[in-house]
């Protein structure tokens, strides 16, 4: 019994394995390995050979997690993973390239550049949602741009979360990257440690805690958070087009389960039944009669959860205005999608982000009027979508609507685009990655300066006097005239 305690009690994983964890990390940075271009394109090759050889394994344990269908899981997470490989693979060399910088008259003759340097032991913290895809695009960057990474999985999606880590171990290089699996008391223990930049995506409770304990060591942070992401629908489009494009980043991006996930609809008195009615058909059109028995339809991804959206459609304010859907299945942690229409804008559902199934609609009586409904919000979204073909909504859209991305005519689909940067602003997050944007996110940009020993100025050097502090000032303004006019000065006195 005893021998048992003491291998119970080995296992246990606290500040001081944590604290070993980095320092075997750091130790492999430091000799340079990471570094080599080598060494980067094999870890990224491995990836993209561990996503080929057990894309079987990952859609079932994504099922097991969230009953994802494997449509969502081989496209929005395995394929969308492949293509962040094969981007790095294809443009990390010239990523990692110095960039030619300008110099000035004031170290005339030099040149210089900015070289892209890895920051070091990185360390990523994921969410459940997309369990694949939000671990491993951060460590796609963190690769590129040759640093040693801490991965930490979502406790909430344990078979991916322990597919992960047997994954990773197998196929990558073990002693610069890293799974390590728990809860709460692992990552607290992690974060006590000090890294080189934390790149975390989930809700701004936790956020404000990695923020925190970042601070103590000043190490920097990625945030990836969420937000009540807005859809304007204006009464001048194509509405199957619309209707089945909000349903796809809704209800089809893990029901609702999504950071990007369409939050609410804003539309006209007018237009609204008419919405409605589309969504009615294309909704019963892709799910059929009784969305509990579709096979396409993620579930909720735990009881706590389904049982805080039970309560934001059971609010007595909230419960008589749904419109479609709202059947749920406690057991199987099931809801339908559900429209609400004309819901209150102070109830619960329209004050925290919903994260789910449900979509409320508000109306206006302008569809102008949306944006108005927007800033008074008081919170910055992760994404924000117009429909419309009017050139002067869209250009009003895109000038005062501040979120992490704007997209025009759809949803989501932004983030399948590598030349965009991913990411939030104000509570919705802050730096961002993606592409190139994921290398830049783990890189130190270091600048260098080259100069000979030719054209050294004696005007910098004592005694001081006023002309030199005259031709010192026209130097850095940059003035071709002021200099001229400080060199006669200085000739004539």
């Amino acid at each position: 019994m005893l021998m048992e305690n003491k291998a119970e009690n080995k296992a246990v994983f606290d500040a001081e394995s944590a604290k070993e964890v980095v320092k075997e990390l750091r130790d492999s940075f430091v000799t340079g390995k990471t570094k080599s271009y080598r060494w980067r394109v094999t870890q990224l090759k491995a990836m993209l050979k561990m996503l080929d050889e057990n894309e079987p394994q990952i859609v079932a344990a994504l099922r097991d997690d969230l009953s994802k269908p494997e449509f969502e899981s081989s496209l929005y997470e395995i394929q969308m993973l492949k293509n962040s490989c094969r981007l790095a693979l294809k443009e990390m060399n010239h990523w990692m390239m110095p960039e030619k910088a300008k110099t000035s008259l004031t170290t005339f003759p030099s040149s210089a550049e900015i070289v892209s340097e890895p920051l070091g032991v990185v360390f990523v913290i994921s969410a459940w949602n997309y369990p694949f895809l939000v671990s491993l695009d951060p460590v796609v960057g963190a690769i590129s741009a040759g640093n040693a990474i801490v991965l930490k999985p979502s406790e909430m999606a344990p078979a991916s979360s322990s597919l992960l880590a047997k994954l990773v171990a197998d196929y990558l290089d073990s002693s610069c990257i890293k799974v390590v699996e728990g809860a709460v008391p692992e990552t607290s223990a992690l974060l006590e440690q000090k890294w080189d930049k934390i790149l975390y995506t989930g809700n701004g409770r936790v956020a404000r805690i990695v923020m925190a304990a970042a601070a103590k060591h000043l190490t920097p942070v990625v945030m990836e958070l969420g937000g009540k992401s807005p859809v304007i629908v204006d009464s001048d489009i194509n509405l199957k087009v619309a209707t089945r494009r909000i349903i796809a980043g809704k209800w089809g991006c893990n029901n609702g389960q999504a950071c990007v996930s369409p939050d609410y609809i804003i539309t006209t008195k007018d237009y609204a039944t008419k919405l409605v009615d589309s969504f009615k058909c294309e909704l019963e059109r892709f799910y059929g009669n009784d969305p509990l028995e579709s096979k396409d339809l993620s579930r909720i991804v735990n009881s706590n959860h389904f049982d805080r959206l039970s309560k934001l459609m059971d609010e007595e304010k909230v419960s008589s205005k749904i419109v479609h859907g709202g059947q749920r299945n406690e057991k199987n942690l099931q809801i339908a999608p559900t429209i609400l229409l004309d819901v209150p804008v102070n109830s619960l559902i329209m004050k925290e982000e919903i994260f789910g199934p449900l979509l409320p609609i508000i109306t206006v009586d302008k569809v102008e009027q949306s944006f108005d409904l927007i800033h008074s919000s008081g919170g910055k979204p992760l994404a924000a979508y117009l429909f419309t073909n009017n050139k002067k909504l869209k250009r009003k859209f895109v000038e005062t609507v501040s979120a992490g991305g704007l997209v025009v005519n759809d949803t989501a689909v932004h983030l399948a685009i590598h030349s965009l940067p991913f990411g939030g602003v104000g509570e919705s997050g802050m730096g961002s990655y993606h592409g190139k944007f994921s290398f830049d996110a783990f890189s130190h940009k270091k600048a260098v300066l080259y100069r000979g020993f030719a054209g050294d100025a004696l005007l910098r050097y004592p005694p001081y006097t006023p002309g030199k502090l005259t031709l010192l000032q026209a130097l850095l303004s940059g003035s071709i005239v002021g200099i001229i006019r400080a060199l006669l000065g200085w000739f004539w006195a």
